[in-house]
C-alpha cells in the first residue's frame, strides 16, 4: 500500500510539472508573438488592426533612443547636404525624373504616375534587407491613431515620443531626431518619412509623420529634406 501510494504521488508530481512545462512553453509562445527579429533587426507587435509590426529602431541606428540617419525621399544614403540641387530624382522642384504624376512638375513634362517608392529606393528595405519597409502614410496614420502618443525620455534622457498600443500595451520609442534641410539639422520634434507620394498634385512632397510635445501630425514635406526613417513589417 506504502508503495502505491508513493507511486500515486509520483505520478501527481510529474503531471503537475508537465503542465508547468506547457504554461511555460504557451508563455513563451505568446511573448513570441509580440516581439521578435527579422533579418538581424528586432520588431514590435502593438496589436494594430493592420497587422503592422514596427522596428524598435530607426535606420542607422544601434539602439532606440539613436538618431540614426537622415534620407531625401528616394534615396537610400545618407550625405552631407539636403537640397534640391543634391537631390537624386529632380534639381528643382519641378524637375522631377522620378514619382511624378503632374506634368508641370516633372522635367520636361515627365510623368510616371508612381505614388509610393520602389524597393530600390526604399531605406528602410535597402538598407535592412528582407521584408523591411518604410511605412505608408495609412500606416502611419493608424499608429497616430490606435497608440498613445507622449512625449517623453529615453534610458539616456534622449527626447522623443513613447509610443504605446491602446490593445496590447507594447510600446516603441521615437526620437526627436529633427530634421535636415541644406547643411543645417533642425533640432526640434521627430520627423518620419513614409513612402507615400503627396498624392494631391503636389509630386514635390512626400508624406510624413510629424511630433513635438502634446503635437502629433500626419502631413508633408519637401522630397529633397533629411528625414528620419523606422522600418515595418506586414
Amino acid at each position: 500500500m506504502k508503495h502505491l501510494k508513493l507511486f500515486a504521488a509520483l505520478c501527481c508530481a510529474a503531471a503537475v510539472l508537465a503542465a508547468c512545462d506547457k504554461t511555460d512553453e504557451m508563455t513563451t509562445n505568446s511573448q513570441q508573438k509580440t516581439t521578435g527579429m527579422a533579418n538581424g533587426h528586432e520588431w514590435v507587435d502593438l496589436g494594430l488592426s493592420s497587422g503592422t509590426k514596427w522596428a524598435t529602431m530607426n535606420v542607422g541606428a544601434t539602439a532606440p533612443e539613436e538618431y540614426g540617419d537622415y534620407f531625401a525621399w528616394g534615396e537610400t544614403e545618407p550625405k552631407e547636404t539636403y537640397s534640391w540641387e543634391t537631390y537624386k530624382y529632380g534639381s528643382a522642384e519641378n524637375q522631377l525624373t522620378k514619382y511624378c504624376d503632374e506634368a508641370s512638375y516633372g522635367k520636361g513634362g515627365f510623368t510616371d504616375n508612381k505614388t509610393e517608392l520602389d524597393p530600390e529606393d526604399d531605406a528602410a528595405t535597402k538598407n535592412w534587407g528582407g521584408a523591411w519597409r518604410m511605412p505608408h502614410a495609412g500606416e502611419w496614420g493608424e499608429l497616430l491613431n490606435e497608440c498613445t502618443w507622449e512625449w517623453s525620455y529615453s534610458y539616456y534622457w534622449e527626447e522623443g515620443c513613447l509610443v504605446t498600443s491602446k490593445t496590447n500595451g507594447n510600446s516603441i520609442f521615437l526620437p526627436a531626431a529633427g530634421w535636415r534641410d541644406g547643411d543645417n539639422l533642425n533640432d526640434i520634434g521627430g520627423y518620419y518619412w513614409s513612402k507615400t507620394l503627396d498624392g494631391s498634385g503636389y509630386p514635390c512632397y512626400a508624406w510624413k509623420a510629424e511630433f513635438y510635445l502634446d503635437y502629433t501630425h500626419n502631413g508633408r514635406t519637401r522630397r529633397h529634406a533629411g528625414l528620419s526613417v523606422r522600418p515595418v513589417l506586414k
